[in-house]
């Protein structure tokens, strides 16, 4: 069994039969006692948030993922197909573990998702960026230094002045923000 100090970012650790992913941690020293590990975590089935503390040198049940690339197919209702590109299995993947990037996901895209040790899916991960095309822009007006577009899927962006319809644009997947203009 593990201890706090193998506590890291990314990592999975199971409490109370929950299995929780840690999105950022922080070792806390008070002027006296002994020091404090904060995680902030969020629950893998849920998607749900939360702050757990540990003292140090506390036993934590930390699980060993596996991480596979997978090929995305096609969405059938809350679930991704998804295919082994080594085996040509199929394997559905529930769209909750890709949180708000699932509005990303184009066909053949190469998806990065860990497993637990009973090969059930707990995290999912799409490629940093994506290249999508603007189908709608709004027109400029002086004094100002974003203006809104919409993209392939209709997502709709803050982007620079200058971007007009038929820009190939970089976004990045998690955050939804414009990156650059991809130049043709």
């Amino acid at each position: 069994m593990a201890t706090t100090s193998d506590l890291s970012r990314n990592c999975f650790i199971r409490i109370d039969n929950v299995l929780l992913k840690v999105m950022e941690y922080d070792h806390i020293t008070p002027g006296k006692g002994n020091t404090i590990y904060s995680c902030k975590c969020r629950n893998v089935e849920t998607g749900k948030q939360s702050e757990i503390r540990f003292r140090s040198g506390e036993k934590i049940d930390l699980v060993r993922v596996d991480e596979h690339e997978l090929q995305f197919i096609y969405s059938e209702n809350d679930f991704l197909v998804c295919m082994n590109q080594e085996s040509f299995e199929q394997v559905h993947v529930p769209k909750i573990i890709f949180g708000e990037s699932t509005r990303f996901l184009q066909e053949g895209m190469v998806l990065k998702i860990r497993f637990d040790e009973n090969e059930k899916p707990l995290n999912g991960e799409l490629p940093k960026y994506v290249e999508l095309i603007v189908t709608y822009a709004e027109d400029g007006n002086k004094g100002k230094l974003v203006k809104s577009a919409e993209v392939e899927g209709g997502i709709t962006l803050q982007v620079p002045m200058f971007v007009a319809t038929g820009d190939k644009l970089r976004i990045d997947t998690e955050t939804g923000e414009y990156i650059e203009r991809v130049m043709k």
